[in-house]
């Protein structure tokens, strides 16, 4: 084209926006600028989608506010979906705040971007939305309900559900995949068993859902028979399918099968078992005492083992207290993920027990600096329709005494009926911030 204008260029970046070819849309809008073509709100709207990082998503907002567009709401949509992309969750509220006009999708941008990261936020911005007027729809539901997933907050998960249903949304295959996952996750595996089994049409995330759900719960038998079902429904499986069904046989101790499973991975299914795969298989034979096995399998790896694969063995190991293969292991963790606290709590335990000592105090020392570093891991539990948080090492707050009671008197317990050097690592372990 010898005269191309701005449509002609908007269309270029849109079309490999739209492909996922973000650096040739990029390239492209670059090369628009430098040939003083003035970009409209839908190419802002488009770059902003293929930002390399927050600071080109920094400068785009910048050039959509000179050139006006601070009351396009499409494109503040997509200034908002930047922001919460790039997890830059304070800049998303500060930019939603300043907005001028909002509509359904400025809210769900917000919404699914806390839902990620901060869900109690994402709940409190959905009653939010709808205190102004706002009428969800699947998309608002499906964040509403990861979040209370995410959260195990039941009690408000089934005012989400009643809320689709009274809105005629219960039909939608995605948002009643979430409503499965979400009751799995509150711990109501009933429900999610009901929800799935009325269900007229299944797709793979549903089979999914409620395999995951099965295993989570320790219904490693049911897990099994659904997978069974599944196959003769003629739905394929993929990879997370066989982490799935292999995490459940782990877990029920149905060791043959899950090796028969994984053994059909590649012959029967022609996938390539990825690290997923294999973690979930060395945990398998980890769990049932083949731990040589397990490391067997590890050293036959077409790829070089992860984290997750040498923390699966770790974890055997210490069950079955093999001090020697453990030490190797998490070793072997430690280079590939250096800050993980618990695995230097084990490895000083380790040397410990060997009398080496001065060992053992490098790995407290490393730990406890790692400690420092880290921002504090935090959960949530719902008691009485009331959600309480707790942060790691918290010493402070109106149950926390009790808190601390309650923990004393059942390591009290444990010890009284388990072994007691493996409490007092645990204990200490806890001192620590782990």
């Amino acid at each position: 084209m010898p005269d191309r204008d701005v449509v002609a260029w908007t269309a270029m970046v849109t079309g490999y926006a739209a492909r996922s070819q973000n650096t040739r849309a990029w390239g492209v809008f670059c090369e628009m600028l430098r040939k003083e073509i003035v970009p409209n709100a839908f190419t802002f709207s488009s770059v902003l989608k293929v930002c390399k990082g927050m600071n080109y998503g920094q400068q785009m907002h910048a050039a959509a506010m000179k050139h006006g567009f601070e009351s396009d709401t499409p494109v503040m949509n997509s200034i908002l979906d930047m922001y919460c992309r790039f997890v830059c969750l304070p800049l998303a509220n500060q930019c939603f705040t300043e907005m001028r006009q909002k509509d359904l999708i400025t809210w769900n941008t917000l919404i699914s971007g806390y839902e990620k990261f901060d869900s109690t936020q994402s709940l409190l911005v959905f009653s939010r939305m709808e205190s102004e007027g706002f009428t969800p729809n699947c998309f608002t539901f499906t964040s509403v309900t990861a979040a209370c997933a995410n959260l195990a907050v039941i009690s408000c998960g089934q005012q989400v559900h009643g809320g689709i249903i009274r809105r005629g949304l219960n039909s939608n295959l995605a948002l009643v995949n979430s409503l499965i996952d979400m009751y799995a996750k509150c711990g109501s595996i009933t429900e999610a068993h009901k929800i799935f089994n009325e269900m007229p049409v299944r797709d793979l995330v549903s089979w999914t859902s409620m395999m995951i759900g099965y295993g989570a719960h320790g219904y490693g038998e049911e897990a099994v028979a659904l997978f069974e079902e599944m196959v003769k429904a003629d739905v394929k499986p993929d990879q997370i399918v066989f982490m799935a069904v292999l995490s459940s046989c782990s877990h029920a101790g149905l060791v043959d099968q899950g090796l028969n499973y994984f053994n059909s991975v590649m012959d029967h299914y022609k996938i390539k078992p990825n690290q997923e795969i294999y973690g979930c298989v060395v945990d398998l034979l980890g769990r049932a005492g083949r731990v040589e096995e397990a490391y067997e399998l590890i050293q036959s790896m077409p790829f070089k083992p992860d984290e997750s694969v040498w923390g699966a063995l770790l974890s055997a190991c210490k069950t079955h207290s093999l001090p020697g293969l453990a030490k190797l292991a998490a070793l072997r963790v430690l280079d590939l993920q250096p800050n993980v606290v618990s695995t230097y709590v084990m490895l000083s335990n380790i040397y410990a027990a060997e009398g080496e000592w001065r060992e053992s105090a490098r790995m407290r020392k490393l730990m406890k600096e790692i400690v420092s570093k880290k921002v504090s891991g935090k959960s949530c539990i719902e008691v009485k329709n009331q959600v309480y948080s707790f942060v790691v090492g918290d010493t402070v707050g109106t149950h926390m005494e009790r808190a601390y009671q309650t923990l004393g008197l059942l390591f009290q317990h444990m010890k009284e009926i388990d072994d007691e050097d493996e409490v007092d690592c645990l204990i200490h372990a806890i001192e620590n911030g782990v």
